[in-house]
Formats: structure tokens, sequence, C-alpha cells
């Protein structure tokens, strides 16, 4: 018999934290927001114009959501005129390796994808 094989807790409690976390981190546009903010500091219209194809609207929603779960920091600075800017989270530096690995399965599979063209 195979040991490796999960048993139906084990199965069950990584459904759930897998659920959990695609619950907050999913979706076409958070982990993209969360790699452009890796850079530095940006202002709304600079962040939309480097996450090419997101609205101002859903970009909006994704900003407010990423706050609300504590990935991201809005920043307002209240000289004339207001300016106000996000910054990424130490809390978002816990998803660097999940970024790294997603990166690297990302170009594994366009490649894989190529070669079978």
């Amino acid at each position: 018999m195979n040991s490796d094989k999960p048993t139906a807790e084990e199965c069950t409690q990584s459904l759930t934290a897998i659920g959990d976390a695609l619950y907050v981190i999913g979706g076409k546009w958070k982990l993209r927001l969360i790699v452009a903010l890796r850079e530095g500091n940006k202002r709304f219209n600079e962040i939309q114009r480097t996450v090419e194809g997101i609205s101002a609207r859903v970009l909006s929603n994704e900003l407010k959501e990423l706050e609300m779960n504590g990935f991201v920091r809005r920043i307002v600075h209240t000289q004339t005129p207001v300016v106000v800017e996000y910054q990424l989270t130490d809390y978002a530096g816990t998803l660097s390796d999940v970024l790294l690995s997603l990166a690297n399965w990302g170009t594994m599979h366009r490649d894989k994808i190529r070669q079978e063209r």
C-alpha cells in the first residue's frame, strides 16, 4: 500500500486550507496586484498602467479586498493635492514562496504547451 496517500482527514484539511487561501488571494487580479506592488509604493493610476486590462472599478474593489485582508496598506498624503499610495504590508511577504512557485510553474507550463504545438 502507498504510504504517501493522504488520509480522509488530511484531504479534508487540505481542501479547507486551499479553499481559505483561494478565497483571499484567488481570482484573476489579486496576485498580479501584489506582484505589481512588490517593486514599491504606487498610486492608483500607476497600478492600473502596470496591470494591463484591469478596469478602474475592478482595481478599486480588489485593492479594498487586499487592504481588508492585510496585504495592502492605503497611505494618504494630505498635502495639496492629496496623494494616495498603495503599499504592501509585511504580511504580503508571506506569499513570496507562493509567488515564486507559481511563476516557475507558469513558465514550465508555457514551455510545455509551446513544445506540444
